[in-house]
């Protein structure tokens, strides 16, 4: 069953992009908890994280560590925290979220909606401190 990540992929639907290669993509968060919340996507769809190939989840923290470094740079914050719940889309995905507290990584918080210009501010933030 197609997900919406596969048809983002597949680029049926837009994304503010930050970084893409044969096996993940990376785009921010249409409805972020915070401004520069970026979800970093398998290509291969598999439901639960731990599901996924082993050689797939050994490449997912190496192709995420620039976005987070530079989500770091972009953004007031004191890091970049991760997380992976999976529970709204059946494809395993990971948060990276520019945080300064551990609530900032709440997701039962109201999301946020923030305009184009604000989505094409914040990607552009990121991409110009993206390491390649």
């Amino acid at each position: 069953m197609s997900s919406i990540f596969s048809k983002i992929i597949a680029g049926e639907i837009p994304c503010y992009k930050i970084a893409e290669n044969n096996d993940f993509i990376a785009f921010l968060d249409m409805f972020p908890i915070v401004k520069g919340h970026v979800l970093v996507v398998p290509k291969t769809q598999v439901n639960k994280i731990f599901d996924a190939d082993t050689s797939l989840l050994a490449a997912w923290l190496p192709f995420a560590q620039p976005i987070a470094k530079a989500i770091e740079k972009a953004f007031d914050c004191k890091r970049c925290g991760i997380s992976v719940i999976g529970l709204e889309v059946p494809h395993a995905h990971m948060h990276l979220v520019p945080i300064r507290t551990a609530d900032d990584l709440n997701f039962t918080r109201p999301k946020l909606n923030l305009s184009e210009t604000e989505m094409k501010e914040a990607q552009k933030l990121i991409l110009n401190l993206l390491q390649p």
